[in-house]
C-alpha cells in the first residue's frame, strides 16, 4: 500500500512531521513501512509555461519552434520534437540551468541551427513511471488545465513535492488498504482525531429505483448490494489533483468517472465499479453464479470461460461484470457515456480469490475483497462517489440508493482482563492507560470486575479473540517499552548436537576441497525425480504442483545439481565443483508423511588444478571425486572402515562408477555421469557422488590417538601380480592387509599392465608394501617370513602368481 503524505494529512494533522520520523514510528506499531519516496527528488527549476507561438522548424520536419512564456520579462525560445505541442497550452518547462531526474541539467543549445532556452517536459521526463502516464499523454508532453499561471512551480501542480510511504502490510491488516484505515493507524499513534470526508450528496427529484431494479441469487457469495444512478455526466479528465493522487498510489488516470471509482477504492478501501447505463441491456441487476462454460468478455477485450465457482453481475440475460474482479467490455464507461450505474457490494473473499486465481487478474479491487473489506463503508463509498461525480463530472444524482440483501453489521464484542494483559506483556500498566489505548484506536471499551470488554469496530475484522487486544494494547503501548526479562528456571549452555558438528565438518571439509556450495529445488520433474537414486521407490507427486518441472519430490540431488552444471556450462564456466547438503524424500504408506533423509551430493567438472607457469593441467577424473570422498571419511574417523566396489548405477558409467560401503553397508556411490546422459544435458565429463549421511554420522569413532615419530627404520617390498582379469585391487589389497598383520602399515597400487607380455585373459598389478615395527629394527628374516604369508595367500585365495 503507498501512502500519499500530503494526502494524509487532510485525514490527520500531522503538525509537519517529518515523512521519515511518521515512517519509523508506524513501523515501531507493527506495520513495516518499506520505504519513503521523495516524488520530485533532485528535480529543480522545472516551472509551468504557456506555450505562445507554435512554428514548424526550417531544418527539421519533427521538431516545432515555440516562443514559451515563464512568468518571467521576455518569453523564451524553445525547440520541442513532441507531437502534441500547441499554441496555447499550459505545460511543465525546464528551465535552463534546471536539473531533472538522474542529475540531467538543462543547459542553452542549438537544434538544426535553432536556439532553445529550456526544454518542455513529458511526465516521464520527471520522473513519473510511463505506466502510470494517462494514455493520451504517454506519447507527448503533459498539458496542464488552464486554470494554472506560468511561472509557478511545475512540481507543486504535479503533486512531485510529496512523499510517498510504501507500507508492507500483512494480509490479517486489510483495514490499512485505504487511506481512512492508515489515518486511523496514524491517529491513534499520535493521539489525534481523524477528520472525515464530508459527503453531502444533492440529489434530484427522480429515484433511482425508478431506474433500476437489484436481485441476489447467490446471497452467501453477495449478501448485500447497492446501487447509485448519476445522469447527465460529461466524461472528461478529472481533476489534476486527483489524478496525481491517483499516480503517487501507483494507479494510471483514465478519466473523470474510473478515476473517482479508483480515488474511492483508495480512500474508503472499498471497491466500486461504474457502469454504463446505457449500455447494461436492460434495467435490472442479477447476481448469480456463472454456469459451467459461459463466456464473458472482460473489459480487456478477453474471452473469458467461467464456471459455477465464479460470481457474475448480470443485466438478467448476460454478465456485465465478473464480481470483484473486473467489469465486461459490454457495459464499459466510454466518452459518449452520459448516465452511470455506481456498484458497491460486498462479495465473499474466497468466491473473488477463485475468479481472480483462475482467470490470471490481478487488481487492486480483488485484492481488497480476498482480505475483507468494512460492510459499514458500502453506503457512504457509494454516497461519496456519487458526490464527486456531480461535482467534477456535472452529473445529477438520483434520490435514494438501491439496495439488495443485507449483511450484519454489528461489531464484534472481545473481552481480556488487565490481569492477562501484564502477565503476558511483562507490564504493570493501570487500567487508565488500557482504557486510553482503547480509546485512541476509536474501540468501544468498558471495564467490568477487572476485565476490558471491547466493541471493536467493523473496520478491524482481524481482532477476534483476546490475544488480538493483547496485541493491540502492546504495539501502542510500544514494543521498544515493554520489559526486557530472563526465562525463569534451570539453565543450560548453547551447544551443537553431535550430529550437527559432523554436518559442519561436512561442509567445512568440502569447501576446504575446493567445492562450492550449492542449494537446488527440492522439487522436480517426473523423470528426473527417478533419476540416481540410492532408494527405488515411486516419487511423491505433489497436489498442486506450479508446473510438470516442479511437480514431484527429488529421491536424489544430483540431476538438480547437474543442471547447475549445465547452466554454468552454458556460460562458458567449465570448471566447476559443486556440492549440496539437503533432503531427500521417500514415499511411505498411504496418508503420512514422507520420510526425509538428509544426504551429501557432489558434481565436479573439467580441470581440477591448473597451473599455467609451468604448463600444468590436471583434469577431473575419477580419482579426484574419490579422493575427495576419502579426505572426508577421514576427517570423520571412518576411512578404515570405508570400501569403494565397482557397481552399475543408472546413468554412472559402467566401468567408473564404485559403490561406498561403510561396514559393508552401502551408503553412496562415486563415479562418471555416462556420456549419454551428459550428451543430453550438453555437458562434457562429469564425476559426481551421492552419500546418506545418518548412517556416516551414527557410526561410532575410537578418540583421536597419537602415534610418536617412528625410531626404526621401515622395510618396503614392491611385487607384481599376476591375476584374472575379473579380480579388483581392492579384493586384493583386503588379502594382503589380512595376510600382513601387525608388521605391515602400508599397501598400495602403483602400477597396472595389461598387454602382450602377460597371457590373454590375466592383468598385472604391481603394489607397494611397507613393513614396520615400532619396537624394535626389523630383520630381514622376519619380514621375508611375513612376507610369504602374504604371497601364500594371494596364491591360495585368488591364484596370484609373482610375475616374472
Amino acid at each position: 500500500m503507498f501512502v500519499s503524505y500530503k494526502w494524509l494529512s487532510e485525514y490527520v494533522d500531522l503538525d509537519g512531521m517529518p515523512a521519515k520520523e511518521l515512517a519509523e514510528k508506524i513501523t515501531r506499531s507493527g506495520i513495516e513501512v518499506e520505504g519513503v519516496e521523495v516524488l520530485g527528488e533532485g528535480i529543480k527549476g522545472v516551472v509551468i509555461g504557456h506555450v505562445l507561438e507554435k512554428e514548424q522548424h526550417p531544418n527539421a520536419d519533427k521538431l516545432n519552434v515555440c516562443q514559451v512564456d515563464i512568468g518571467e520579462e521576455e518569453p523564451v525560445q524553445i525547440v520541442c520534437g513532441a507531437p502534441n505541442v500547441d499554441k496555447g497550452q499550459k505545460v511543465a518547462v525546464a528551465k535552463v540551468g534546471a536539473v531533472l531526474p538522474g542529475n540531467f541539467k538543462i543547459k542553452k543549445a542549438k537544434l538544426r541551427g535553432e536556439a532553445s532556452n529550456g526544454m518542455i517536459c513529458s511526465l516521464q521526463e520527471l520522473g513519473i513511471e510511463s505506466k502510470l502516464v494517462a494514455k493520451e499523454y504517454a506519447e507527448g508532453i503533459f498539458v496542464f488545465p488552464n486554470e494554472v499561471t506560468p511561472g509557478e512551480d511545475a512540481l507543486l501542480q504535479l503533486n512531485l513535492d510529496d512523499e510517498v510511504l510504501e507500507l508492507g502490510l500483512t494480509p490479517n491488516r486489510s483495514d490499512c488498504l485505504s487511506m481512512l484505515g492508515v489515518a486511523y493507524e496514524v491517529a491513534a499513534l499520535l493521539d489525534k482525531e481523524v477528520k472525515f470526508p464530508n459527503v453531502e450528496v444533492e440529489e434530484a427529484a427522480e429515484r433511482a429505483e425508478d431506474w433500476i431494479t437489484v436481485s441476489i441469487e447467490a446471497k452467501e457469495d453477495n449478501p448485500i448490494y447497492i446501487a447509485r444512478i448519476v445522469k447527465n455526466v460529461k466524461i472528461g479528465p478529472s481533476p489534476l489533483w486527483m489524478q496525481t493522487r491517483l499516480m503517487a498510489e501507483g494507479i494510471r488516470p483514465h478519466n473523470n468517472v474510473v478515476d473517482i471509482t479508483n480515488y474511492i477504492l483508495l480512500e474508503y478501501g472499498q471497491p466500486l465499479h461504474a457502469f454504463d447505463y446505457e449500455r447494461l441491456g436492460s434495467k435490472e441487476i442479477v447476481v448469480r453464479r456463472a454456469q459451467d462454460g459461459e463466456k464473458f468478455v472482460t473489459l480487456d477485450d478477453a474471452e473469458r470461460t467461467l464456471s459455477s465457482e465464479h460470481l457474475l453481475i448480470t443485466n438478467g440475460k448476460e454478465g456485465v461484470a465478473l464480481a470483484g474482479v473486473m467489469g465486461g467490455a459490454n457495459s464499459e464507461v466510454e466518452d459518449d457515456t452520459t448516465t452511470v450505474l455506481i456498484e458497491s457490494a460486498y462479495f465473499d473473499g474466497q468466491r473473488v480469490r477463485q475468479a481472480s486465481k483462475d482467470h490470471g487478474l490481478r487488481s487492486e479491487a480483488s485484492a481488497r475483497f480476498e482480505k475483507g473489506v468494512d460492510p459499514n463503508r458500502l453506503q457512504a463509498a457509494a454516497d461519496r462517489a456519487a458526490q464527486l461525480m456531480a461535482q467534477y463530472a456535472g452529473g445529477e444524482v438520483l434520490a435514494g440508493s438501491v439496495v439488495a440483501g443485507e449483511i450484519n453489521l454489528e461489531p464484534k464484542v472481545v473481552a481480556v482482563t488487565l490481569e492477562k494483559l501484564n502477565r503476558v506483556l511483562g507490564t504493570s500498566l493501570e487500567a487508565p492507560e488500557v482504557e486510553d489505548i482503547f480509546r485512541r484506536l476509536k474501540f468501544e471499551v468498558k471495564t467490568d470486575n477487572g476485565a476490558f470488554i471491547v466493541t471493536v469496530p467493523t473496520r478491524r475484522g482481524d481482532i477476534t479473540i483476546p490475544e488480538d487486544l493483547v496485541e493491540e494494547v502492546a504495539r501502542l503501548y510500544g514494543y521498544d517499552r515493554l520489559p526486557t526479562t530472563v526465562p525463569v528456571g534451570a539453565t543450560y549452555p548453547g551447544g551443537l548436537t553431535d550430529y550437527q558438528k559432523k554436518r559442519r565438518a561436512v561442509r567445512q571439509f568440502l569447501e576446504g576441497a575446493g567445492l562450492n556450495q550449492a542449494i537446488t529445488y527440492t522439487l522436480t520433474s517426473g523423470k528426473k525425480a527417478k533419476e540416481y537414486a540410492l532408494d527405488s521407490r515411486e516419487p511423491i507427486k505433489l497436489a498442486m504442483p506450479m508446473s510438470e518441472e516442479h511437480a514431484y519430490l527429488r529421491l536424489s540431488m544430483i540431476p538438480q545439481l547437474l543442471g547447475a552444471v549445465a547452466y554454468n556450462n552454458a556460460r562458458q564456466m567449465d570448471s566447476i565443483a559443486l556440492y549440496e547438503v539437503g533432503n531427500i524424500f521417500l514415499k511411505t504408506a498411504a496418508g503420512e508423511l514422507p520420510e526425509e533423509q538428509e544426504h551429501v551430493a557432489g558434481a565436479i567438472t573439467g580441470l581440477w588444478e591448473e597451473n599455467l607457469w609451468q604448463g600444468e593441467k590436471k583434469p577431473v577424473d575419477f580419482f579426484v571425486a574419490k579422493g575427495i570422498l576419502e579426505g572426508l571419511f577421514a576427517k570423520l574417523g571412518l576411512l578404515e572402515r570405508i570400501t569403494f566396489k565397482k557397481a552399475e548405477v543408472a546413468g554412472m558409467h559402467p566401468g567408473r562408477t564404485a559403490a561406498v560401503e561403510l561396514d559393508g553397508q552401502v551408503i553412496g556411490f562415486v563415479g562418471q555421469v555416462h556420456p549419454q546422459q551428459a550428451k543430453e544435458l550438453d555437458i562434457k565429463e562429469v564425476y559426481v557422488f551421492e552419500l546418506k549421511l545418518s548412517p556416516l554420522f551414527a557410526a561410532e569413532t575410537a578418540p583421536v590417538a597419537y602415534q610418536p615419530i617412528p625410531r626404526f627404520p621401515s622395510i618396503t617390498r614392491d611385487i607384481a601380480l599376476v591375476v584374472d582379469t575379473n579380480v579388483e585391487a581392492g579384493q586384493l589389497k583386503a588379502i594382503i592387509e589380512e595376510a600382513g598383520g601387525k608388521l605391515l602399515k602400508d599397501a598400495h597400487v602403483f602400477d597396472l599392465y595389461e598387454g602382450e607380455h602377460v597371457e590373454a585373459g590375466k592383468k598385472s598389478i604391481a603394489f607397494s608394501l611397507k613393513y614396520f615395527d615400532p619396537e624394535k629394527t626389523l630383520t630381514d628374516e622376519e619380514v621375508v617370513k611375513v612376507h610369504n604369508s602374504v604371497l601364500d595367500a594371494l596364491k591360495e585365495k585368488v591364484n596370484a602368481e609373482l610375475r616374472s
